[in-house]
């Protein structure tokens, strides 16, 4: 049974995708390399350790790699004031531990970047652990940022709560259910061929729907 809820940050509980997006391509073009934004979106969800390769190839991950990661964080650094968490996200968060279950904010973003998502979500006394992408060697669609959000915890079992189909891979590869939500962009069909038990179409839904799915009652 789960006791924990692994909960993504970007694109799920604060409305980030696009600004990630455009800081990508911004990336990528302070080194002369253009890459359609519609491209980087679908790669959104991925961490800074696997989108560069999955978006321009291995031999420029190998010669730009860390550069283009430097040069969209601070991309994304100009824009993150901009950012606004999205309808439902604290009272879903409130709802779920009410309901007895650990929460974990998976993130594979910077520390400073999620320091500043738990202050936006008003969340530090809500979440039990979070993570960062220094926490692992890989990050999503690698299912290992689950695997340390659930150790964090010493948690038996976990549902996910994502946004994106690499939310739902990671997950999937851990056997561990994601109930996703559409507001990073993807449709019901790419999140549920992807493996979600559940597609709302934002927050305040899955928050009215929670009594369907597995963060019914913890056990």
């Amino acid at each position: 049974m789960a006791d924990t809820a692994i909960v993504d940050v970007d694109g799920t509980l604060v409305d980030t995708n696009y600004h990630h997006a455009l800081a990508w391509f911004r990336a990528f073009r302070r080194f002369d390399i253009t890459k359609p934004v519609w491209e980087i979106h679908r790669a959104i969800g991925m961490g800074g350790d696997q989108i560069v390769a999955h978006l321009a190839g291995s031999q420029v991950e190998r010669q730009l790699g860390d550069d283009l990661r430097a040069a969209s964080g601070e991309q994304f650094a100009e824009l993150i004031d901009e950012v606004r968490p999205f309808a439902g996200a604290h009272d879903l968060l409130a709802d779920v531990r009410d309901r007895g279950f650990r929460i974990v904010l998976a993130s594979s973003g910077k520390q400073h970047d999620i320091e500043h998502m738990l202050d936006l979500l008003d969340a530090r006394g809500l979440a039990d652990a979070w993570t960062t992408s220094s926490d692992v060697e890989a990050t999503k669609p690698a299912p290992d940022l689950l695997e340390v959000a659930l150790a964090k915890v010493d948690g038996a079992g976990a549902v996910m709560i994502g946004d994106s189909t690499w939310d739902c891979l990671a997950a999937g590869k851990l056997g561990i259910p994601t109930l996703a939500v559409r507001t990073g962009g993807f449709s019901v069909d790419e999140l549920t061929d992807a493996g979600a038990a559940m597609v709302c179409a934002n927050l305040v839904e899955m928050r009215d729907r929670l009594d369907e799915t597995p963060l019914a009652a913890a056990d």
